[in-house]
């Protein structure tokens, strides 16, 4: 158990052997193998409920109650097979050897310890420090190796006044406490904005680097793993179907699951219709080559292929001539603060400071920007669910400052939303007919029973779901079925404009395409107006004509879509596109 055997250069790290997790109904992970050499950095990819996570909590020793796991797991520098290893030892090797960062650290984190406590613990926990005092020294030292600023002050925050890249940087403090000889992450930056995503994959690039670390990489972005990873691992329900050189399996994958996970990840690839490939359609794929060019078009990757339906709705809704169906201007909403002082007066956010635009009719309006940038409070003003302190927002002929609730029943008709989260927005105790057909039960609309059931059997054909979903409930469905849902209820009353809030942003890959393709041929089908919100700079390129790009409640940059992402003007934006990982660009810089 000495320190000593861990400097071997010749012995794996890790080195895992037929491993299975199993619950008494059904097998999770079957005969899963890795041996991992010191240093190394490695990427397991695959969709919601392949087994990635599985493997990993089975490596910690950490598996929920009723799954159980067999096989052989040994690590470099500890006698016998983790598996059999009494929880006292795993204790031990867990945060010394081996360490975790999770996909959401406020889960993780306690929420009643101080961050610079949380990190001097681990350290006290495996006596690696000596006191008290010199482990929270070190702690603030760590929490400074993680760039956070002000690193003094950052150790005496509780994790809710953290915003969440720095709560996750206190996670990877904890983490790298130790110093283990392996670091395991479960979808690190997922829950994070582009810019701060960025920062913290360079951050784990830097850190496993410097040190030495072993570095096994869990996520659904290709992208990612083409950044990070030198080798990569690909699941399938439970099984690894390819595994190779990261270059090799981005650039000429041999199985068709790694084939379709690539083609329905590149949003720069698109058919002969113009649209993303799925799982389904990736035959026809060929994927990216490492020196960046593209070969389903020529002019390389800057350039997406202007569709049929681009060219037919730039001249149909996007002609200056036609009445905006949208027209916001000089839009304020300040908020007041609760009091902090009797002496002082309530603090104001400023969350919108006067914005303006206008939306075609027909048109597809993309609103980027990050976390506190504004976008949502746009959102709840424009569909009437909060009013504007100052400035007029007219949507599809109805006014929404100082509106009625009659009239904005009215525009509630003609403007429909599509939230991230389908299972937060679905009513668990209603059948998918009840759920779809309610926005028709308000005031004013005739329709019967009979022919209600008939609109929701044809949404449901229009979504792609067979007619048989309308008796089923929420929670019988996928996420990707969920917001199939969520798009039906949305178009029901044929409305003019329809809201997109990030709804792609909890969706595996392969998914993701199936529903940006449903989104798009539903606007050219029904002539909707499309305002698409997303922190994805990748998906709005795909999707949308025109974009804004928000900022601290100001839109800095708004033009043609294709325009803003090959030339820039302001340095937000610019930092943005920079910080947006895509599959080609990876391959092109690490060949």
């Amino acid at each position: 158990m000495t320190h000593e055997t861990k400097t071997r250069p010749e012995t794996p790290l890790l080195t895992v052997d037929g491993l299975n997790v199993r619950t008494p109904q059904r097998t999770l992970v079957e005969n899963f193998t890795l041996h991992m050499a010191r240093g190394e950095r490695i990427g397991l990819i695959g969709e919601s409920g392949s087994g990635k996570s599985m493997t990993t909590t089975a490596l910690l020793g950490l598996l929920p109650n009723g799954v159980t796991a067999d096989g052989s797991v040994r690590l470099d520098g500890h006698e016998g097979n983790l598996l059999e290893a009494p929880e006292r030892e795993l204790m031990r090797i867990r945060g010394r050897d081996m360490a975790m960062v999770f996909q959401e650290p406020l889960t993780a984190l306690n929420p009643l310890m101080r961050a610079g406590d949380q990190v001097a613990e681990i350290m006290l926990q495996h006596r690696l420090a000596p006191s008290k005092a010199e482990a929270r020294r070190r702690a603030v030292e760590m929490l400074d190796a993680v760039k956070l600023p002000d690193p003094a002050q950052a150790a005496r925050a509780y994790p809710h006044q953290l915003s969440g890249g720095q709560r996750q940087r206190v996670m990877l403090a904890m983490a790298l406490a130790n110093d283990p000889s392996l670091l395991l992450c479960d979808e690190p930056t997922t829950a994070l904005d582009v810019t701060v995503q960025r920062q913290v994959l360079d951050l784990i690039l830097e850190l496993v680097r410097e040190r030495g670390t072993g570095l096994l990489f869990i996520t659904h972005d290709l992208a990612v793993v083409a950044n990070m990873c030198t080798r990569v691992l690909v699941m399938n329900q439970g099984v690894v179907v390819e595994e190779g050189a990261t270059e090799d399996i981005f650039t000429r994958p041999q199985h068709p699951y790694t084939r379709g996970l690539l083609a329905a990840s590149d949003l720069e690839a698109t058919d002969a219709d113009g649209r993303l490939f799925t799982v389904a359609s990736a035959q026809d794929y060929v994927p990216p080559t490492v020196d960046g060019a593209n070969p389903t078009d020529p002019a390389g990757p800057a350039s997406a292929p202007e569709t049929g339906a681009d060219a037919a709705r730039r001249a149909d809704g996007g002609g200056a001539a036609s009445e905006p169906v949208m027209r916001v201007t000089d839009l304020v909403r300040t908020y007041t603060r609760g009091r902090t002082s009797l002496f002082k007066p309530a603090p104001e956010v400023r969350a919108l400071r006067g914005i303006s635009f206008e939306v075609p009719r027909g048109g597809r309006l993309g609103v980027v920007g990050e976390s506190g940038s504004g976008k949502s409070t746009l959102l709840r003003i424009l569909a009437g669910l909060d009013q504007p302190t100052s400035g007029s927002a007219v949507v599809a002929g109805n006014e929404v400052a100082g509106a009625r609730e009659a009239q904005l029943r009215e525009l509630r008709q003609q403007l429909q939303i599509v939230f991230q989260d389908p299972m937060g927005s679905l009513d668990p105790r209603m059948t998918v007919e009840q759920i779809i057909s309610e926005p028709l039960l308000v005031r004013g609309r005739s329709e019967t029973a009979a022919e209600r059931s008939r609109m929701v059997a044809e949404m449901l054909e229009a979504v792609g779901l067979p007619a048989s979903a309308a008796e089923r409930y929420p929670h019988q469905f996928s996420g990707g079925q969920r917001q199939r849902i969520s798009i039906a209820r949305a178009l029901i009353c044929r409305p003019e404009v329809v809201v997109a809030d990030e709804p792609v942003s909890a969706l595996d890959v392969s998914v993701r395409a199936q529903v940006l393709n449903l989104l798009a041929d539903l606007v050219d089908e029904y002539g909707l107006t499309l305002v698409f919100v997303s922190h994805d700079l990748n998906v709005v390129r795909h999707l949308c004509d025109s974009v804004i790009v928000m900022q601290s409640g100001e839109i800095v940059e708004a033009g043609d879509t294709e325009a803003v992402y090959r030339d820039p003007q302001h340095p937000y934006t610019k930092r943005l596109i920079d910080s947006s990982l895509t599959l080609r660009q990876e391959l092109a810089q690490s060949g």
